[in-house]
């Protein structure tokens, strides 16, 4: 049950990605016809600044779903995972002409997976169980989802004080 729990969860948390990072929330930004490549990371200098720390927050989900769900697979392969989903959103973004493709991106995304894996690694030492640590994870996330769902609803239909359009 907690497994069937944490796929459907993990297909939201995919679902929700997609929906920011690829259909940009239903909105057309003015950047959008251009297709640039940026292959500095960091812009030749690191500076946090917000969209860093966003990028690296919206993937701390995904380590740990892949954590949960692939626990099979070696930490290395997991990691890849990450990249290669981070890698797979540039590319979209590129190509249907919605972003650029940036290292950056693809750096801070994939470090967020590895946070993530970290998290549930340390979270499994807490707990020491699997099932009492994807029972917390479930619970977690299933009220960080139903916020962050919310929240882009709202968003969406302009009932919140924040513009994005």
């Amino acid at each position: 049950m907690a497994k069937s729990i944490t796929k459907i969860l993990f297909l939201f948390y995919l679902g929700t990605i997609v929906w920011i990072l690829i259909f940009k929330l239903g909105v057309k930004f003015s950047y959008m016809d251009n297709r640039r490549v940026n292959l500095i990371p960091f812009g030749g200098r690191l500076v946090l600044n917000g969209e860093i720390i966003m990028n690296t927050l919206i993937f701390i989900p995904l380590g740990v779903y892949v954590g949960i769900l692939f626990r099979k697979w070696t930490f290395l392969n997991k990691i890849l995972f990450c990249f290669l989903f981070s890698l797979l959103i540039e590319t979209l973004q590129y190509l249907i002409k919605i972003g650029a493709f940036d290292i950056t991106d693809l750096i801070t995304n994939t470090s967020g997976g590895i946070i993530g894996l970290i998290l549930l690694k340390a979270l499994e030492k807490i707990f020491k169980n699997d099932l009492k640590t994807q029972k917390f994870i479930n619970i977690i996330a299933t009220i960080g989802t139903v916020s962050i769902i919310l929240f882009l609803i709202l968003l969406k239909l302009n009932f919140l004080p924040i513009r994005y359009q």
